[in-house]
């Protein structure tokens, strides 16, 4: 059996698009539980999401453990031998507090490949392989969000391509989620169960398409 550690934030926990921090999607509606469906028993599907989860910034008011540097390493020490690690985060990153570019925040994400490069936990001590996802950009109406997100529109709508480019730097596998989903017009970069369906449709086919060589072929 193979595994992929899905690493993100509370798109990738399930957090719903209701106003309500604790409401959460069920385990098969989340996008990991579709990868899971879709893929099967050939494959252990591994969810760590965490609501308010950054790339590499301690929150100053959420708290530190919002850092996703921080726990990347424990979490895949644990888990490990991987065969693929997925990073989906960034979207914090756009909250004003953070004051940062697209690309820093891009640069954030690449800090994490390099982490995860350095352990290594992969099969046999080498490297898992690794996916970058950019997250779909924020809604233009952020309504109660509006202030914390200040300016994240437009910034959000550049992510993909520095990704991609950090992607490409470290050799990496990149998939853009805008290419198939929106953040939900409820609250503006949450995904409703929809689009949890689509990304985790999208995800498990990038996870096919890498080709994971005769022993892949014979488990199927």
């Amino acid at each position: 059996m193979r595994s992929v550690l899905c690493y993100g934030d509370s798109n990738t926990y399930g957090q719903t698009t209701a106003n309500r921090p604790d409401d959460r999607y069920p385990h098969d509606v989340r996008w990991p539980g579709i990868v899971r469906a879709i893929l099967g028993d050939r494959w252990l599907v591994i969810e760590e999401g965490l609501s308010g989860r950054t790339t590499v910034s301690d929150d100053p008011i959420e708290g530190a453990e919002k850092n996703g540097r921080t726990y990347l390493k424990p979490c895949i020490m644990s888990h490990k031998p991987l065969d693929l690690v997925i990073v989906m985060l960034g979207t914090n990153d756009l909250k004003i507090r953070f004051n940062k570019t697209a690309g820093e925040i891009a640069m954030g994400v690449g800090a994490l490949v390099s982490d995860i490069k350095a352990l290594p936990a992969g099969v046999s001590g080498k490297v898992p392989e690794i996916m970058i996802v950019a997250p779909p950009p924020t809604a233009m109406e952020l309504k109660e969000w509006s202030g914390v997100f200040m300016g994240a529109q437009e910034k959000s709508r550049a992510l993909a391509a520095e990704y991609e480019r950090i992607a490409e730097a470290q050799e990496v596998h990149f998939f853009d989620a805008g290419l198939v989903v929106s953040s939900s017009d409820e609250d503006g970069f949450h995904l409703d169960a929809a689009a949890h369906a689509a990304l985790g449709k999208a995800i498990a086919e990038e996870i096919e398409a890498i080709g994971w060589g005769e022993e892949h072929a014979r488990a199927s």
